[in-house]
């Protein structure tokens, strides 16, 4: 069984927390690179999700721009996630018997380890900011479950592990 470390408290996290810098599959080398927000066109009033980015791939030195309107996030876990700019695969993502575990980035897979890994679940409250669905509360019930905590783990672990590898 898993080490149960406590307590998880939902800081009310978005999806939209963790676009800022998404670790994808380079699509020139196969390796990992990053799509981020592109610095020159930074609108800080702007909003956050139609931010002008870029595909930066330190390994063949690829380099791509987006500037489009249409943003796909996605949906599900029954097959692999795609970044949600240029659809390419995502890097920090698995396969379960249950479907894909994906991430954008490490800060976004440490909260759901965090979140699976905890004996004691709370919810923060919705009333004071009006935001009822927070990231953990969209988390598909395969996760979310205490009998897949050690399968989603492993998971997590394999995840890690690719990232040693690349």
């Amino acid at each position: 069984m898993a080490l149960l470390s406590g307590r998880f408290r939902d800081q009310r996290s978005t999806e939209y927390d963790f676009i800022g810098s998404i670790m994808v599959r380079c699509p020139g080398c196969a390796k990992a690179a990053l799509v981020v927000e592109a610095p020159e066109d930074c609108d800080p009033a702007g909003r956050v999700l139609f931010r002008p980015r870029r595909l930066v791939c330190r390994g063949c030195g690829l380099s791509r721009v987006w500037s489009g309107r249409r943003v796909t996030l996605s949906g599900g876990t029954a097959q692999p996630a795609t970044d949600p700019y240029f659809g390419l695969p995502l890097w920090l993502q698995a396969e379960t018997r249950h479907g894909w575990l994906w991430a954008y980035d490490l800060e976004h897979l440490d909260l759901i380890r965090r979140f699976v890994q905890a004996s004691l679940r709370e919810r923060a409250p919705w009333h004071d900011t009006g935001r009822k669905m927070a990231l953990v509360a969209r988390l598909p019930a395969w996760i979310k479950r205490a009998r897949n905590r050690d399968e989603v783990l492993r998971a997590v672990s394999r995840i890690h592990a690719s990232l040693a590898a690349a």
